[in-house]
């Protein structure tokens, strides 16, 4: 079976996640590099292995959340559609099962919040991961945070952490928000569709979806 660690040293898919990153930078994104990727995949494979699901599925998650955003090296428009049919094409080159590529390439396609839903497994954890990097540290340029709201939320945010509680069946994103930055308001303005699919997701999962600000629960 082919794992994560097959997917980050494959050179193709290493070039077109650093020029899809490259490429968001010139249009004025935040961050959708490595560091994106990794911790999406960390995330995604958490939430499906904390619910107890197969370590197959486990693994595709992982391997979804890594590739999820190679589509930006065409277009940022439709982006999850290309970015899924390029994935069939290196993985299919890489000898992964077609069933598997079929997992992965289901949740690519439908893990942007505009266009696509949570209809499978694989798909609701890509989806709760990437919504939930929310942070500082994918702003590359501070100094445009009184200009971009997008920068300054993400800016303003110290910490995000998802956490998955089995036995109650809670999926939940912890942040902390340094409000002289940007306000709790600010957040939901720009991140309400995005919390809105993760609570799908979550739904999806047989789990329920809380968001918490600065320790206090939001939804």
């Amino acid at each position: 079976m082919i794992v994560l660690g097959d997917v980050e040293k494959n050179k193709i898919i290493r070039a077109y996640i650093e020029k899809a990153n490259e490429i968001l930078g010139v249009i004025g994104y935040t961050e959708h590099g490595k560091r994106h990727s990794h911790i999406v995949a960390r995330d995604a494979r958490k939430i499906l292995k904390e619910l107890g699901r197969e370590e197959k599925f486990c693994e595709l998650a992982a391997i979804s959340g890594y590739l999820h955003d190679i589509g930006n090296v065409i277009s940022r428009e439709s982006h999850a559609q290309t970015g899924a049919i390029m994935a069939h094409i290196v993985l299919t080159q890489m000898g992964m099962d077609i069933d598997d590529i079929a997992e992965v390439i289901t949740a690519i396609g439908n893990h942007h919040e505009e266009d696509g839903l949570p209809v499978s497994d694989v798909t609701a954890a890509l989806i709760l991961a990437d919504k939930a990097d929310v942070h500082r540290s994918r702003v590359r340029n501070p100094k445009f945070i009184k200009f971009d709201i997008h920068d300054r939320v993400n800016y303003s945010t110290e910490s995000s952490v998802l956490k998955v509680e089995r036995k109650d069946r809670i999926i939940s994103l912890d942040i902390s928000i340094d409000t002289s930055i940007s306000s709790v308001m600010e957040y939901f303005e720009i991140f309400l569709s995005r919390m809105t699919v993760s609570r799908k997701s979550a739904d999806f999962l047989g789990c329920r979806f809380e968001l918490i600000i600065n320790g206090s629960k939001m939804i």
